[in-house]
């Protein structure tokens, strides 16, 4: 199968390639504008491989996304691109609404006029798949988990954002009849992901003594989901879901950030005893601007229609990633020298 990904250089793109290259026969071509997040190293161990393809795009550009659809020829449509980050979204909300929606809309535009010129065979086997976020429901109460039809109830730029994109992979389903698959996703982590997000900013922060900022109490609950379950669960819907299928993905790890921070620290402890007791290093700081109180996914249509469920718990996921930052200081030296220092975002007024 030949797979169009978009985003491939991300943390959740490039760990579905890493796995399609080097775990099947699948031939994978990688659009990605190589944005802040975007890091080609992290595809380092497939780059070379001769089923792997690069081409350096951005979805924005609609003559580009078109021609690279056309010379492609791809099976399926793997859509992650996107601005990503909640703070960021505060700070600077033009760049969400202009890679999530009408990046998202020249995407659908593109992949329709290409699927509508293909035979009846190649339409059938055609697919376009759209990676959501779990944001897009907004935020649960003490109980309660997400489901498929929960209602969407975004609360930040971000998941405004990624709401959008998502009602339009539908649109384009039920109006036009393209053959769409989404998923929604709860927080994942693992190894390579962009030091911006709450577990590899606190290892590295962490490793180099420098304070760990929880938002508020710390008692906002999010379900973590390790990335290569993630990407596992990613590539089953794409050879086995119907087109029309929404599926959630998550961890059935729901832990508050404060718990988070403090298992980094336990794990900092063992592994690297140079700075311990890194609980020290906890500072309370002030909350975010419309910081959802908790998140948490049911998977249970996953698991019934394609048997996918997460393999890996919190605690075993969480020891593979301070390992991985620990023992992989060149990639995120570089973006620390590079791109992010670590600074605090999306503090409105200051």
């Amino acid at each position: 199968m030949r797979y169009l990904v978009t985003g491939g250089a991300g943390f959740i793109g490039s760990a579905v390639i890493r796995r399609l290259i080097s775990d099947s026969d699948h031939e994978v071509l990688n659009f990605d504008a190589l944005t802040y997040a975007g890091n080609l190293s992290s595809l380092a161990e497939i780059a070379d491989n001769e089923r792997y393809q690069f081409v350096h795009g951005d979805i924005r550009n609609l003559a580009l996304v078109r021609e690279t659809i056309s010379t492609w020829q791809p099976d399926l449509i793997m859509h992650f691109a996107a601005e990503s980050h909640v703070d960021r979204s505060i700070d600077g909300p033009a760049a969400f609404i202009e890679t999530n929606i009408i990046g998202t809309f020249n995407l659908l535009s593109a992949a329709l006029e290409y699927w509508q010129a293909l035979s009846p065979d190649g339409q059938e086997l055609f697919r376009f798949q759209h990676i959501s976020t779990d944001e897009v429901y907004g935020s649960l109460g003490e109980t309660g988990l997400f489901t498929e039809k929960t209602p969407y109830s975004p609360n930040s730029p971000y998941s405004a954002s990624k709401a959008a994109s998502d009602h339009l992979v539908r649109a384009w389903g039920e109006t036009y009849g393209l053959p769409v698959i989404t998923t929604n996703c709860s927080n994942n982590y693992g190894p390579y992901q962009f030091p911006e997000k709450l577990i590899p900013l606190m290892i590295i922060n962490g490793m180099e003594g420098k304070p760990l900022p929880v938002y508020g109490t710390g008692m906002n609950v999010r379900d973590w989901l390790y990335v290569d379950d993630h990407a596992n669960g990613l590539i089953q819907v794409s050879e086995q879901a119907t087109p029309g299928s929404t599926y959630n993905l998550g961890g059935n790890a729901e832990h508050t950030n404060l718990h988070v921070v403090e298992s980094i620290c336990k794990c900092l402890d063992r592994l690297s005893s140079d700075r311990a007791p890194h609980k020290q290093l906890i500072d309370f700081v002030t909350d975010r601007p419309g910081h959802d109180a908790r998140y948490a996914i049911d998977c249970t249509k996953i698991k019934n229609d394609l048997g996918w469920a997460p393999t890996v718990s919190f605690e075993e996921g969480l020891e593979r990633t301070v390992a991985w930052y620990l023992n992989n200081t060149d990639w995120w030296q570089e973006i620390r020298n590079r791109t992010y220092s670590g600074e605090r975002l999306g503090k409105i007024g200051s």
